[in-house]
């Protein structure tokens, strides 16, 4: 059940951290982390511009209800992602132009929404960017109750207040910050990897996933 709590933003990420995770693809990521961690079925409806990294600052909200999005953007504070929870609800939107740009102005890395948008076509032509799961043009109902920095779920994937949220053209995925210097580890040297076998590739190397020499399928 939702109630009606409020609790300060998490500490802000190491910008030094934030700043290394802007260079890497999610999808790096996600095979780092198991392939387990990441929010399924959101898409982006901004103008692509490069990747998305901040700190989690979430939102709990009934379905189809903004009223408590409101209040988390007057905690909005640069350099956080809001993380909205609406329950994967897409018959009403829960942000859209006004909203988004209100986040901008307060220095929002980006907005992840488990729910519908709406003024897709405005959003599509800026970058600020917005993750969600469909667009509709129904708006919402400003009722409550809600949550702000809770743990929120987006499917069966929890994010916490605090989290990175690392998002690009192929979705949202979310990490502790705890682990955040480890992991950057793992991205980087799959990075190096994935590189050394797109040379191969390209200059007619490839051995194949199994080190066998490439050849017709038997």
């Amino acid at each position: 059940m939702i109630g009606n709590r409020i609790f300060p933003n998490a500490a802000l990420a190491d910008p030094a951290i934030i700043e290394a995770f802007r260079a890497s693809a999610t999808a790096i990521i996600s095979d780092n982390l198991e392939r387990l961690p990441g929010a399924v079925g959101l898409r982006p409806f901004h103008k692509m511009d490069g990747v998305m990294v901040g700190t989690a600052l979430t939102v709990r909200v009934p379905a189809g209800d903004n009223l408590l999005i409101h209040k988390a953007l007057d905690q909005m504070q640069p350099g956080y992602v809001l993380v909205v929870d609406g329950e994967g609800h897409e018959n009403r939107a829960l942000v859209g132009e006004i909203m988004t740009s209100i986040g901008a102005s307060r220095g929002a890395v980006g907005f992840v929404i488990n729910g519908s948008i709406r003024d897709a076509g405005a959003l599509a032509q800026n970058p600020f960017p917005c993750f969600a799961r469909s667009a509709v043009h129904r708006g919402p109902y400003k009722n409550g109750p809600g949550e702000i920095n809770v743990p929120v779920s987006i499917g069966d994937f929890v994010i916490e207040p605090g989290d990175i949220v690392v998002g690009d053209e192929d979705g949202v995925v979310a990490f502790p910050q705890s682990i955040a210097a480890e992991l950057l580890k793992g991205v980087r040297a799959q990075e190096a990897k994935e590189a050394e076998i797109m040379k191969s590739i390209a200059d007619g190397t490839y051995k194949g996933a199994y080190g066998k020499p490439a050849g017709p399928a038997a």
